[in-house]
């Protein structure tokens, strides 16, 4: 009976031709089939040394596991590349990334990861809760919020928790962390009557259609701007949900929904729809709500947040988030008697306890009202407890759309952000043409008026100094129509056939590609430039030759 080699070391046999062959397998495919190389010599000892060479030169060329003496950002920028970046979409990389690379490697990368310490890490949490904040500190503070430090500690703990299971630090620091409380967003929901102003003014500044669809099925901001007409079918009303657009790295990108869940389909009410049929004859694209500046391309989720911040100002609204339009549209729902199984569905939740959780106050107060019901059905009761369960229609509005003055083109935009901050905003041209985007922030609107001005100023000056520095020389100089007597298109037929008599000629023609560098005769080249001269002109285009 033949010895068994031994695992990992390979076969050796002998071919039908005669040689010996070595094979080795160096990995498996998606699908579980081992991929295999193989060597070749005369003799079995020649096969079984190339063959080990072949399984060395295999272990060097695989990535070295990670060393037990890496520090923390060795070691974070490993499991990030290597572990998570694969998996991720392009929006959860840029929050990774934001974590890893702003925040945790330049405060605890230099550190030895097997020396980082539970007190290293929480320093670092405290840290970042009084002042962890790299932009809008004016705005927001200079601290972090607590939901953010949690986000940042459930990526530094993943990682953690890997550099245990690779047995490169006996335990995870973190584990023992105290984390600061998150207190989520509060939410905001509009009243009836906050709803009908807001459409109201909407209509008057063109985003009636896009706030009437989003208040009746509650999409996510980046779902309704990836909506196109094929998604809509007029006749059931049905209304696919199929992609959603974002940014990543400046550039809109259209991808598919955030989860399985998001890829649904809602049915939209009959008012709803005749407002969509009429609207659907003023857009020529195949976008629902296209670009104001491209109608081949959706419109910018971001331009639609700023958009609806104008509309509740002029609406005199609270200010609220655009997600908090679909909060509106779900408590209502609740409100209206839907349950929440049907309600989980059509606003995409991979869950009915996500629902629940998000909207808790509005089945508390279900409950309360199925107490009522159960109380009046029983004991015929008449009490103060017994509260009118049927929603509340709101009497039809007198408010009347804001027309204000239009500021003039150069001097900027001031809008409140709360009650004691005012934003202003001037984004000038450059010369290059590049959007250049500069805010200022101030307690009253009289101050950041003031503040606006200034910096307007401050800014013209750059850009004019920007647009006294001497310009590069241009490579192609644009050609003189003065130059060519005859029409364009008659000198380049006449030159065209001159060239190719002259290119004919054995002295002058240039054989291949290969001798384009070669001397060429005085004859060849002026015929060369004036051709390629007169064709650029004649086309529209820069030419490869300049006349002497």
């Amino acid at each position: 009976m033949a010895k068994q080699r031994k695992h990992g070391s390979g076969t050796v046999r002998l071919r039908s031709d005669g040689r010996w062959e070595g094979r080795v397998v160096i990995g498996y495919d998606d699908s579980g089939l081992p991929k295999t190389k193989n060597v070749l010599a005369k003799t079995k000892a020649e096969c079984e040394k190339k063959l080990k060479s072949l399984i060395a030169a295999q272990k060097e060329s695989e990535p070295q596991p990670p060393r037990q003496t890496m520090t923390a950002a060795q070691w974070l920028d490993f499991w990030y590349q290597t572990y998570k970046k694969p998996n991720l979409r392009p929006n959860t990389q840029m929050s990774y990334e934001r974590r890893i690379y702003q925040h945790i490697i330049p405060n605890l990368g230099p550190i030895p990861l097997n020396k980082l310490t539970t007190g290293d890490i929480q320093q670092f949490y405290t840290g970042l809760k009084q002042n962890g904040r790299l932009l809008r500190q004016e705005q927001y503070g200079e601290g972090l919020s607590g939901q953010t430090v949690r986000g940042i500690h459930t990526t530094f703990h993943a990682a953690l928790d890997k550099a245990v299971s690779e047995k490169i630090i006996p335990k995870n620091p973190s584990d023992f962390c105290r984390l600061p409380s998150a207190k989520a967003r509060e939410m905001q929901v509009l009243s009836p009557e906050e709803i009908q102003r807001l459409l109201i003014q909407a209509k008057e500044d063109g985003c009636f259609e896009l706030l009437l669809l989003e208040l009746s099925t509650g999409l996510r901001r980046g779902e309704i701007c990836a909506l196109q007409w094929d998604d809509l079918n007029f006749n059931t009303g049905e209304l696919q949900v199929k992609r959603q657009v974002h940014r990543v790295k400046g550039e809109l990108v259209v991808s598919e929904p955030k989860t399985k869940a998001s890829n649904r389909s809602v049915i939209l009410p009959p008012p709803v729809l005749m407002v969509l049929s009429d609207y659907k004859t003023e857009i020529n694209s195949v976008w629902l709500f296209p670009s104001p500046l491209n109608n081949d391309s959706p419109r910018d989720p971001a331009a639609v947040r700023k958009r609806l911040t104008t509309i509740l100002e002029r609406a005199d609204c609270k200010r609220v988030r655009f997600h908090d339009l679909r909060h509106t549209f779900a408590t209502a729902s609740l409100e209206h008697g839907m349950d929440i199984k049907t309600l989980s569905t059509i606003i995409g939740h991979v869950s009915t306890a996500t629902t629940l959780n998000v909207y808790a106050h509005v089945t508390d107060e279900m409950r309360k009202i199925a107490a009522a019901k159960i109380d009046r059905g029983i004991a015929k009761s008449e009490s103060l407890q017994d509260i009118d369960t049927a929603p509340r229609k709101p009497a039809p509005s007198t408010f009347l759309p804001h027309k204000g003055q239009r500021r003039k083109p150069g001097t900027g935009c001031v809008s409140q952000i709360n009650e004691k901050l005012w934003e202003g905003r001037y984004s000038p041209k450059l010369p290059n043409g590049a959007r250049l985007a500069r805010n200022v922030y101030a307690h009253s609107e009289k101050e950041c008026e003031q503040k606006l001005a200034e910096l307007i100023v401050q800014t013209k000056a750059e850009i004019a100094a920007q647009r006294q520095q001497p310009q590069a020389p241009a490579r192609i100089t644009q050609r003189r129509n003065t130059e060519f007597p005859m029409p364009c298109r008659e000198l380049r037929f006449v030159l065209s056939v001159v060239f190719y008599v002259v290119n004919k000629n054995p002295q002058n023609r240039i054989r291949s590609k290969s001798c384009r560098n070669q001397k060429k005769t005085p004859e060849i080249r002026r015929f060369q430039v004036l051709f390629w001269s007169c064709w650029a002109d004649s086309n529209c285009r820069p030419h490869p030759y300049q006349l002497p």
